[in-house]
């Protein structure tokens, strides 16, 4: 199935994230929970004993404890009760952590950010929503910010898709807080499992304390988007810049040489800020562009991630 016929058809405003091959949605992997108490039933195995199928130990009975768990070939050799113990079998919880600020919305490549980030939502929303496994999302950045429960299979996935289906406000609300939202979702996520942030990670830098106490219980991925235009100017002469999430203009000319230069340095700093602040956390980091095929690079992430 191809992100339009998941999303509907596309437009020029609204391109769409582009084909998504089934082949390749099926050949992507989400297998880092090797960190997680939480487990995707059958394929892995919890850290935490309570019911389940396979069996962990063997103890001695202590009044309390349920009779219909009692070892009776150990209990016969040993001449005293024991019971089993067993792992515990959980579902995998994956929380998107959804940006659907204004500035999402700016693209000059073959789409715009918040294309490519609805594809990297659907590609994630496939893996997260198999085989009995919860996809909860929380988006942040616009006027009207949204937390869907975790929810399984269809389910899951038509929550995404109305999510994703939603048209946002873009109306100029402030510098996106992702700091805020990571606050919240660690509020909301209670079960260990996994949140994958996707946003273009443009605002202030308040996000490194919430993102810690996420680390404390998850496992974290980020998927920062990007347009060609954000990190260069082009020489065009005179024109009006403005910031989509605060409203606030300025005019440059493009002719100047010096003024590109510094641009593009600033640009470029504060990039390697972010990443240098993902890295320090130990967060997988992957950048993605609006211009070129977006879809591979991610694939060849979350493979890295196995």
């Amino acid at each position: 199935m191809t992100g339009r016929q998941l999303l509907g058809a596309g437009t020029p405003a609204r391109p769409g994230p582009g084909p998504l091959p089934p082949e390749l949605l099926r050949a992507l992997q989400l297998d880092i929970a090797r960190r997680l108490d939480a487990t995707l039933v059958g394929d892995f195995r919890s850290t935490r004993h309570g019911r389940g199928t396979e069996l962990a130990q063997v103890r001695l009975y202590v009044p309390g404890d349920d009779v219909r768990q009692i070892e009776w070939n150990v209990t016969a050799r040993m001449g005293e009760p024991f019971v089993r113990v067993q792992l515990a079998e959980r579902v995998l919880v994956t929380w998107l952590v959804l940006d659907t600020s204004p500035s999402m919305q700016f693209g000059t490549g073959e789409r715009r950010k918040a294309d490519v980030a609805a594809g990297v939502a659907l590609g994630l929303g496939h893996l997260a929503t198999r085989r009995g496994n919860r996809l909860g999302i929380v988006t942040f950045g616009d006027a009207d910010p949204r937390t869907v429960p975790p929810a399984q299979g269809r389910r899951g996935l038509l929550g995404l898709l109305g999510t994703l289906g939603r048209e946002p406000d873009v109306q100029p609300v402030g510098a996106t807080s992702l700091g805020s939202a990571l606050t919240r979702a660690g509020a909301v996520a209670r079960q260990r499992g996994i949140v994958a942030v996707v946003s273009d990670f443009r605002g202030p830098l308040d996000w490194r304390a919430p993102l810690l106490r996420v680390l404390d219980r998850h496992d974290v991925l980020a998927v920062e988007v990007r347009d060609p235009r954000e990190q260069e100017l082009p020489d065009i002469g005179e024109i009006w810049l403005v910031d989509p999430e605060t409203g606030r203009q300025v005019r440059v000319d493009t002719r100047n040489a010096s003024l590109r230069e510094r641009f593009e340095e600033a640009a470029a700093e504060e990039r390697t800020g972010v990443a240098r602040v993902l890295s320090a956390l130990g967060v997988p980091h992957v950048v993605l562009s609006t211009s070129g095929d977006w879809l591979r690079p991610f694939a060849a992430f979350l493979g890295g991630r196995r």
